[in-house]
């Protein structure tokens, strides 16, 4: 399972599978490139970088996830001092330590990638409390890369697509990249740096994760995936077709694409570009082609207009997807291929209506989320996005404001598949240049999407109403729509709508985040700018409770409590519904988050603003929402649940919701009484406490058109394991939650129930994260153990790399009988790859060679530190003519591997051409006497730290000698 941007597109065979495990969701390579040659088509992960790769070959956008070493905490440079090291540490790829390419990662953890260091940290109660208690701090992560010779030529890019949150990464030792932002991908050219065959590539990142960007939860570490692209020299740029459909005035759609490529190669470059369009169901429906030029090391833009005759839109209903394929041919060979999607729709905002699509009155029901779930922190596999966003389209929910920065593309790409309407959001409001280089990645990733309809600059930005704010929102909505002007801009405000500097001005859309007392007023002064709730209701509940109480930081599910500066969910959606200039609203929040615990704060390490807890389980919110939102079919819903023992007799307050006309509420079999539905207000009953069953039925015309009931439950007699779906794709990435709950005796779900169960996971796959919903719980996330919250628990399993056969799931709790889940796990073709590879024994770098000499010279002659220039610089392989002088000193220094200091390690010279003496740290250890070139071994003496190896080579008359070959260091043969 995977959900490429820019990568090659899943075998339709594979979609279909996928489609059928997951209920429609994850075939969805909204963005996708196919490799032009047939043996990239088929490659598996140990063959993806195979011998027949050359410059020429097609695109391969490999996943670098697996492989990882990764370091907790920072690695300090020491202090530079002297002349020799000062001069060294501002040199390219002489980076220090981790930085480096001879550090000893050795003893470092082995992991895969997405990965949150934060979330598998303890609760620290003197922490900070917007970041849930977590520690985060600095961590380090390194990956070796392999490349053929023959990809010699090629042009490559490291993409990593978030890290949390300023990172700074080196390759082979030079620093590449510096990021200012957990939010934005990476990425970034490392062609210049390559090196091939058994010379392997280090690339090195330093997460830092101390700075904040938000006051939630943000994990930290490269929490999404990570890719190696490699292209031919003229190739189309990352994020480089621009295919937004337009709706003409003449009635006639078009798609104005435009293509930027780059020529990374040694000459000037022609080629034919040629863009096809397919529709939903694969016709081919339009086709162009164009020349262009690329000079060397520059780009060009190639415009390719298409007129789509007869379109399928884009729609809620029915999301249909076009496919825009585009390929690079020169001389009749294709050298490139890269394919997106997108959809054919049109967005407007009425200032007095609201929002139209294609058309069509459409009220935005829409949440806020953060990017965390519960186990997984915010390193969250695509498929736990799929279950989620799946749960807010059971809810009714038809928009998402991704909060409050850039969504992972693959969730974008099931937006656009799942039909929904996206608010994408900018995290820095800043217009110097590394945050306007944010925001244009930003459009430019996203601008193809169909479900993408506001581009919001900002959140809640205390400058809103300045000057100085005015002119940076003017600034960056102009660079906003230099690059799509298909969109309207945005900002969740928070205040400052009527003043002179307001940054509402430089506004299409003004978003109000709260301020429902303003709703009226601006809609009277502005009555031409349309207006829309960008963030409303701030509601408290904690799932399963109905009483609030203070003292144990627990809220009632309700709907009657919530802050001081939002409403209840009742309130607020009404205050939305009955305006029709506005244009919808995004709940604060659908899901609960780590951190911000407001009101409270510690125990609380998380928020309880949720529709739904942190697993995605109900809270009331959720159904008091569904009713509302949801008018295709007839729903009724009853909180609290029915199990009060020692309450007999005592009123309970029950909520009854539902969008049909009146509901009856009887109890074991006595009417209780019936109401016209408030669909605003809910309806409520006071009913004496009496073991049994609660029933509501709804009714429409008079006739019954749906009913539901809660009962009072036995004690819990055994536990329960209920997967999301059937089966999991055993590529390592799939993964999925199982519900673990308590039934009673005649299989009920006990829905008070605290039980401590332990799990055991075995098979094909294992363990990725656990979590209850409980926002005071401080258990560990990773652990073996979990307590049920108010009757529920989530397990989030995984398939291992490659796998197939059963994932078994083994639950146990004193006093219940166990359960266990058996999950069929199905081979599936592998993800497409750069093959992992073990960290190298040291290979011995930053070579110094001497003037050649006639006679022989003492090889343990030292440089003055400042001397910089007498000896020269290089790297194998390293042959120098005799005629000067027979001699050289060939002189590096290295400190070998922890495991090969002790006397078990050998200097292996892969190749050395002419007589020589190995010497270290002043003594010989070696020596070769024949002429010719050969490969030598020479056992490594025991010694830590630093050591100094001096190769003095003879060279024969008419012959070059050196160190022809890499050296390494390795375990004895």
């Amino acid at each position: 399972m995977r959900l490429p941007t820019l990568q090659t597109l899943p075998t339709r065979s594979h979609s279909a599978r996928w489609r059928a495990a997951a209920g429609l969701l994850l075939a969805v390579a909204s963005v996708s490139a196919t490799a032009v040659s047939a043996a990239t088509a088929t490659a598996s992960p140990a063959s993806s970088a195979s011998s027949a790769s050359s410059a020429s070959a097609g695109r391969e956008r490999l996943s670098l996830d697996r492989g990882w070493l990764f370091h907790l905490g920072d690695i300090t440079s020491p202090e530079v001092k002297g002349h020799g090291a000062s001069y060294g540490y501002g040199k390219a790829g002489f980076a220090w330590g981790p930085a480096g390419t001879t550090y000893d990662d050795g003893d470092w953890r082995k992991l895969a990638l997405p990965h949150d260091w934060a979330v598998e940290g303890p609760f620290d109660p003197n922490g900070n409390l917007a970041q849930g208690y977590r520690p985060r701090g600095v961590g380090w992560y390194r990956r070796y890369v392999r490349l053929e010779p023959a990809e010699r030529g090629r042009q490559f890019e490291l993409q990593l697509d978030a890290i949390a949150t300023n990172a700074t990464v080196w390759v082979n030792g030079i620093l590449v990249h510096r990021n200012w932002s957990g939010y934005n991908g990476n990425n970034i050219n490392i062609t210049p740096y390559m090196r091939y065959g058994d010379e392997l590539n280090t690339i090195a990142v330093r997460a830092d994760a101390v700075p904040m960007e938000g006051w939630w939860y943000e994990g930290a570490g490269i929490y999404r995936h990570a890719w190696l692209v490699k292209r031919a020299p003229l190739h189309v740029v990352t994020d480089g077709v621009h295919a937004v459909p337009r709706l003409g005035r003449d009635g006639r759609w078009t798609i104005p694409v435009a293509v930027t490529l780059r020529n990374g190669g040694h000459a000037p470059a022609a080629a034919v570009v040629e863009v096809q369009l397919h529709d939903p169901v694969g016709k081919l429906v339009a086709s162009r082609r164009n020349t262009v030029a690329v000079p060397v090391l520059a780009q060009a833009v190639s415009t390719l207009p298409l007129t789509v005759a007869r379109p399928a839109l884009w729609s809620l209903e029915t999301p249909q997807l076009y496919r825009v394929t585009t390929r690079v041919l020169q001389d009749g060979k294709a050298v490139d291929e890269v394919s997106l999607d997108t959809g054919l729709r049109t967005v407007r905002f009425d200032p007095a209506r609201g929002v139209f699509l294609n058309g069509q009155h459409v009220k935005l029901q829409g949440v806020s989320i953060h990017q965390d779930h519960a186990g997984v922190g915010v390193a969250v596999p695509d498929a736990i996005w799929a279950y989620r966003l799946r749960r807010l389209k059971e809810l009714g929910a038809n928009a998402i404001r991704f909060t409050h920065g850039a969504i992972a593309s693959e969730v974008l790409d099931l937006a656009d598949r799942m039909g929904f309407l996206v608010m994408d959001e900018n995290r820095n409001f800043n217009m110097s240049p590394d945050y306007m280089a944010q925001l244009e990645w930003l459009v430019r990733r996203d601008r193809h999407h169909p479900s993408v309809i506001m581009w919001s600059m900002f959140n809640e930005e205390p400058m809103q109403s300045t000057e100085a704010g005015y002119e940076m929102a003017r600034n960056m909505a102009a660079a906003v729509k230099a690059l799509d002007d298909t969109r309207p801009v945005t900002a969740a405000m928070n205040g400052g709508f009527f003043g002179k500097y307001s940054v509402g001005h430089a506004l299409d859309v003004v978003g109000a985040n709260y301020q429902v007392d303003v709703y009226d007023k601006f809609h009277q002064t502005f009555p031409d700018v349309p207006f829309t709730s960008s963030e409303d209701t701030s509601g408290f509940m904690t799932r399963g409770v109905y009483t609030t109480d203070h003292s144990k930081n627990v809220f009632a599910s309700y709907d009657d409590d919530f802050a001081t500066w939002g409403n209840s969910h009742r309130d607020a959606w009404e205050a939305i519904d009955r305006r029709p200039f506005v244009a919808g609203g995004f709940v604060w929040t659908g899901f609960d988050y780590r951190g911000e615990p407001t009101p409270n704060a510690w125990p609380s390490v998380n928020s309880v603003f949720g529709i739904m807890d942190l697993n995605g389980f109900a809270k009331t919110a959720y159904y008091l929402h569904q009713v509302q939102w949801i008018k295709s079919r007839p729903l009724v819903h009853i909180a609290p649940h029915w199990n009060w023992p020692g309450q007999e007799g005592k009123p309970v307050r029950v909520m009854v919701m539902s969008n049909a006309e009146t509901i009856a509420l009887s109890l074991n079999g006595r009417a209780l009484g019936q109401q016209p539905v408030d669909p605003y207000r809910m309806n409520y009953f006071n009913v004496p406490y009496a073991p049994g069953r609660l029933e509501a039925i709804a009714y429409r015309g008079g006739r019954e058109v749906a009913r539901t009931s809660v009962e009072t439950t036995g004690a819990a007699v055994r536990l329960d394991l209920v997967p999301d779906r059937d089966a999991l794709d055993g590529d390592g990435r799939d993964a999925m939650p199982v519900t673990v709950r308590v039934l009673d005796a005649q299989g009920r779900a006990v829905p008070v129930d605290q039980s401590l169960v332990t799990f055991q996971v075995s098979g094909a796959g294992k363990s990725i994260g656990h979590g209850n919903g409980d926002p005071t719980s401080h258990e560990d996330e990773k652990g073996a153990t979990r307590h049920l919250f108010n009757g529920l628990a989530q397990l989030i399993v995984q398939s291992h790399d490659d796998s197939a056969g059963d994932l078994v799931i083994d639950a146990a709790a004193p006093g219940l009988a166990p359960a266990r889940l058996v999950l069929p796990v199905r081979r599936v073709a592998p993800v497409l790859a750069q093959p992992a590879v073990e960290a190298p024994f040291n290979t011995v770098n930053y070579w110094r060679l001497s003037p050649a000499s006639a006679t022989r010279p003492d090889p343990g002659q030292q440089l003055a530190d400042f001397d910089m220039n007498t000896w020269e610089a290089g790297e194998p392989p390293m042959l120098r003519p005799v005629e000067a002088g027979a001699f050289r000193i060939f002189r590096a220094s290295f400190t070998p591997r922890r495991q090969l200091a002790d006397g078990s390690g050998t200097l292996h010279f892969l190749r050395l051409a002419g007589k020589a003496e190995i010497w270290l740290d002043g003594q010989l250890i070696g020596r070769k006497d024949e002429w010719a070139p050969a490969a030598l071994r020479v056992k490594l003496p025991a010694g830590d730290g630093s050591r100094q190896l001096s190769v003095l080579v003879e060279g024969a008359p008419g012959q070059a000698a050196g160190v022809e070959g890499l050296v390494r260091v390795e375990p004895a043969p």
